[in-house]
């Protein structure tokens, strides 16, 4: 008797030409439901509807077509096992040795905008789903694929076994297809908890991806590293062209990732931030991209060499030149205007990505410890001024308060204890990392020199003396902001106050570990 395959599948790349060589080739039969059936009928290939071999209509519109015991049964038999194969014979069931399945297109139905709960709950699969794990537990038995791009694979096996699949292969199959049906599950368990009025965090989390490219290392060489993709519809870096320049690496990803989310805070004015080692080294607002670039470049031009520049709005040839002019690892930007990708390509090593949404970023951040995960919503909050509180007798001017946020919004995004000093929505001075709050300030105003004289402060978390606030005052500093919140927030009051600086209070810190 002929091998038995069962196809059912949502996405149908690949689907006729592995059912021609199954049937053609290798001598199977064929059972499918719903879509997969017809497509095969229009295919001119034979095959056997579900609903016939079941003899059991599909029902409720379509979702239960497979839950049914000559399927199931099929798929579970042991072969080895003899009151299996006696259980087969007495119910009229034959044994099933390919199973093909791919799910419904849950995770893309979610991505589309104005998606309804009731769309995305039609779009969970079930029957999919049982019979993948049913397949992938039973695979000493058959084969299960779960994915078109293993067909070709599979046939390759066949080919070079005489038609048989080798315990070795069903095993690596059983595997992914594991991996597949708990991906799933968890966009479908994000998707809810995502809807659900709660502000707390699942009590269960869990992580997972799909390898997508295996690194040279990761942050040293001794280490091994793999990017792997979240879920299976592409998004965030995963969207993104490679223009040119060497193999993407492990801190390259990193850096890349850090200037994404600092960029993405001024999506109104042409932007550009070089960033090294997630830290910005220069970022700046600009009439156009080219001259927020070179804002950006000389605020640190020794920092800016090697370093990972990221802008807002697509590159053109005036910005193309002027990144031309130093060594950089990675540019990343919404898009590239042919002539400037033409002057790009002169720098050949340099690293060129378009990513055209770069708003797409995670809604939680994890870092893994000992025994455990840490997990929190990603610090996502939109900076608004009107909540700030101004606590000396001096009022911020429209201008300042422009600056005043510029400068916040910065200091966001540089590893804490973080200062940033601003002058023309532009850095001139950035104090990261520090041991202590006071380091980070000299080293920030060391850095803009001069240039502090009428300049901005801002510092990620609150001032614990007033040491600080009379150190920028001698600078020439005229306006601080800072989350405020200390014990001794009255003596850094009392301090701008004597010395006639302005500040704000915004009662929200940004600390960055």
């Amino acid at each position: 008797m002929a091998r038995l395959a069962l196809l059912s599948v949502s996405n149908k790349t690949g689907l006729i030409d592995l059912a021609r060589s199954l049937v053609e080739e290798f001598e199977f039969d064929i059972i499918s439901s719903g879509g997969t059936a017809s497509a095969l009928k229009e295919a001119g290939i034979p095959v056997t509807k579900v609903a016939e071999y079941t003899g059991s209509p599909e029902i409720l519109g379509g979702r239960v077509k497979t839950l049914h015991p000559r399927i199931h049964g099929g798929i579970l038999a042991r072969r080895d096992v003899a009151q299996d194969i006696a259980d087969l014979a007495e119910n009229q069931i034959r044994a099933i040795d390919l199973v093909v399945v791919n799910l419904y297109p849950f995770e893309q139905t979610i991505a589309k905008p104005g998606v309804t709960l009731a769309d995305a709950i039609e779009q969970i699969d079930i029957g999919g789903p049982a019979m993948l794990r049913a397949s992938a537990k039973n695979h000493a038995h058959l084969t299960v694929l779960c994915n078109p791009d293993q067909y070709n694979t599979y046939l390759a096996e066949l080919r070079q076994n005489g038609g048989e699949a080798s315990l070795e292969f069903r095993q690596k199959r059983a595997l992914e297809t594991f991996e597949h049906t708990a991906n799933y599950d968890r966009a479908i368990a994000n998707y809810l908890s995502n809807q659900s009025a709660a502000s707390q965090l699942p009590q269960e989390f869990s992580v997972s991806g799909t390898e997508l490219q295996t690194l040279r290392y990761g942050e040293n060489p001794h280490q091994a590293a793999t990017w792997y993709q979240s879920g299976t519809t592409p998004t965030g870096w995963t969207t993104s062209t490679i223009l040119q320049g060497k193999e993407l690496s492990y801190n390259n990803l990193v850096d890349l990732e850090a200037a994404r989310r600092l960029i993405v805070e001024f999506p109104e004015t042409p932007a550009a931030a070089i960033l090294k080692h997630t830290n910005p080294c220069g970022t700046a607002l600009g009439s156009t991209i080219s001259e927020a670039y070179q804002k950006a470049f000389d605020t640190d031009s020794v920092s800016a060499f090697g370093g990972i520049v990221a802008l807002n709005r697509p590159i053109d040839a005036a910005t193309a030149t002027a990144l031309t002019k130093t060594f950089l690892e990675c540019i990343v930007a919404p898009g590239c205007e042919p002539e400037a990708e033409a002057i790009i390509k002169k720098k050949a090593k340099v690293r060129v990505l378009i990513l055209p949404d770069l708003t797409q970023g995670p809604a939680q951040t994890v870092k893994v410890i000992a025994g455990g995960l840490l997990v929190q919503d990603s610090d996502n909050v939109v900076e608004e001024t009107s909540k700030w509180r101004a606590v000396t007798e001096k009022q911020p001017t429209a201008e300042e308060l422009a600056e005043l946020l510029f400068a916040w919004k910065v200091a966001k995004h540089v590893k804490s204890n973080a200062i940033v000093v601003t002058r023309d929505r532009t850095t001139i001075g950035v104090g990261a990392g520090q041991m202590n709050r006071v380091g980070s300030v000299k080293l920030a105003l060391e850095q803009a020199g001069e240039k502090s004289k009428g300049a901005i402060l801002a510092s990620d978390g609150f001032f614990p003396f007033d040491d600080s606030v009379k150190t920028a005052a001698e600078a020439g500093i005229i306006a601080i902001v800072q989350p405020g919140g200390s014990m001794r927030d009255k003596d850094s009051i009392e301090a701008a106050n004597q010395l006639g600086i302005t500040m704000m209070f915004t009662d929200i810190r940004h600390f960055l570990h």
